[in-house]
């Protein structure tokens, strides 16, 4: 037969179940928040990935030739920032006009 539990141990019982839904809870909340990216992460996230392509072509272009990926990276970085620059120049210019 099945053991009576008290009033107390019921209580007891619920309030342990209860504390372990919310440590999940909290648990998956920290997970979300990990899993998403911090606004101001995105743009260097999605400009990083941008000097990432630029620098891939160019060491496709150049035929493959290993030893030269820090150069690449630089190229890459310098045109794709250096354009971002240019863009605000010119709307600075537009926006003075």
């Amino acid at each position: 037969m099945a053991k009576k539990h008290t009033k107390a141990e019921r209580l007891q019982s619920n309030a342990e179940r209860l504390d372990r839904r919310e440590e999940a809870s909290r648990e998956s909340e920290i997970n979300d928040q990990r899993s998403e990216p911090a606004s101001g992460n995105t743009d260097v996230r999605t400009l990083e990935e941008r000097i990432r392509l630029r620098a891939y072509e160019l060491f496709e272009a150049r035929g493959r030739e290993h030893g030269r990926d820090l150069d690449d990276w630089l190229h890459a970085e310098a045109e794709i920032i250096g354009s971002k620059k240019m863009v605000t120049d010119s709307q600075r210019k537009a926006a003075a006009a």
